[in-house]
């Protein structure tokens, strides 16, 4: 059990909030491998103030059981806090402030990691959105913006003093984008500076890593972003793992089942034309290092239909046997 604020966790594994990743389709997978708390993605504060179409779509959690952490971005306190009130009023469970997303497009806007480097802003936001909802306030944070300002462990700090009941520490820096090897070191260094429940993220591919991100930075918990592409399995392995059982990989055959799964759902929320446009990155994880797994991409990437993409994936399957 793990406890943010009065929110109380089933299990420590969780999946990241990511771009045209954490979509409804794709939490709903996740709680099915054993998630209890699920992430939207991240979702841009000021276009919810303008109330926006597209964006008040990926604050729709009906239907979806609790808790869900809706994941903001921005950089005017006001504004943030606003669109928190918002989310919560569709149901939010929590609040979690980007700090870490290292997207040319959002930094150059002051957003994302890019409040790493104006500090007391960051402390201003994460104070008047705690100070505007009811629920907890989390923040997702990087290292630093690069190796020369490394200061994951003041901002820790400064957020929780500002409210913030959790935060999440991916262990590389600004400039290093998702290349290199995440720095554990220094998810230690901040679990061992605040009296908050930290997450550890950065470079959990395997149930094991997981495992040694727990012992080695004494982390409350682990974010699984790009070790769960196309491979849902990893959560409810490593929940397993955690508890003593090692689970094996999935075979491609139930590879092929998920994936049809998962394109069912895309299309159900977000009609044929653009959930199988969306789907083509998810399916290319799910067949990957199958036999002509190349040629299927390259089929599925010049298909709109629906009904021939699950065909494609079927074919694919015969294929391995």
């Amino acid at each position: 059990m793990l406890q943010i604020g009065s929110v109380l966790l089933k299990t420590n594994v969780v999946p990241a909030p990511l771009a045209g990743i954490s979509d409804k389709a794709f939490r709903i997978l996740a709680r099915e491998f054993g998630c209890h708390l699920v992430y939207t993605e991240m979702i841009s504060a000021k276009a919810l103030h303008y109330k926006n179409s597209n964006t008040l779509e990926l604050l729709d959690l009906t239907g979806e059981p609790e808790p869900v952490a809706v994941q903001l971005f921005g950089s005017e306190p006001e504004v943030m806090a606003e669109a928190a009130k918002m989310a919560v009023d569709y149901g939010a469970a929590i609040i979690d402030i980007n700090m870490g997303c290292p997207s040319p497009k959002i930094v150059k806007n002051g957003e994302g990691a890019a409040l790493m480097q104006t500090p007391k802003l960051a402390f201003k936001i994460v104070e008047k959105v705690a100070g505007s909802v009811s629920v907890p306030v989390t923040v997702k944070m990087r290292k630093g913006w690069d190796k020369e300002h490394v200061n994951a462990i003041e901002l820790a700090k400064g957020v929780v003093e500002a409210g913030a009941q959790a935060l999440t520490v991916h262990g590389r820096t600004r400039d290093q984008f998702y290349t290199g090897q995440a720095d554990w070191n220094i998810i230690a260094q901040v679990v061992a500076e605040v009296e908050v429940p930290v997450f550890g993220n950065g470079d959990i591919l395997q149930p094991q890593d997981a495992a040694r991100m727990l012992e080695q930075t004494k982390c409350a918990g682990v974010m699984i972003a790009r070790g769960s592409f196309g491979n849902p399995w990893i959560f409810k392995r490593t929940i397993a793992y955690l508890a003593g059982e090692e689970l094996p990989e999935p075979a491609m055959e139930e590879k092929i089942k998920e994936a049809l799964r998962h394109l069912d759902l895309v299309v159900k929320f977000k009609g044929e034309k653009i959930g199988v446009k969306e789907m083509r990155k998810h399916l290319a994880w799910y067949i990957k290092g199958g036999r002509g797994a190349a040629k299927a991409r390259e089929i599925i990437n010049n298909e709109e239909d629906y009904e021939k993409v699950k065909d494609i994936l079927v074919d694919f399957l015969q294929q391995q046997e």
